[in-house]
């Protein structure tokens, strides 16, 4: 059986390797896009918006409604592709705890 200083040792190295995973992701940007690749945004780990970028061809003054959906559709993979790359990164701690 582990004795409580032995746990607590753990458990203050599992901390600080999961706070340096965090910053890692956090540094990372992540991009998704629409269909075509019309739309794409791109995020940082921590899920702030760093841009989003529109091709010539799908801006079309006459149907804005297509624009809106392609946006939400490519902040929508980027918002995904960070749940994921956090999951993967950060999943692999839970099974580490001394307790």
């Amino acid at each position: 059986m582990m004795n409580m200083q032995n746990m607590m040792r753990q458990a203050q190295k599992l901390q600080k390797q999961m706070e340096k995973s965090q910053a890692e992701l956090a540094a990372s940007q992540f991009t998704g896009t629409s269909a075509q690749d019309l739309v794409s945004a791109t995020f940082t780990g921590d899920k702030k918006l760093v841009s989003i970028d529109f091709k010539a061809e799908v801006v079309d003054p006459e149907d804005l409604e297509t624009l809106q959906d392609m946006t939400v559709q490519a902040i929508n993979d980027a918002l995904t592709k960070i749940d994921e790359a956090t999951q993967k990164k950060l999943g692999a701690f839970a099974g580490k705890l001394p307790f």
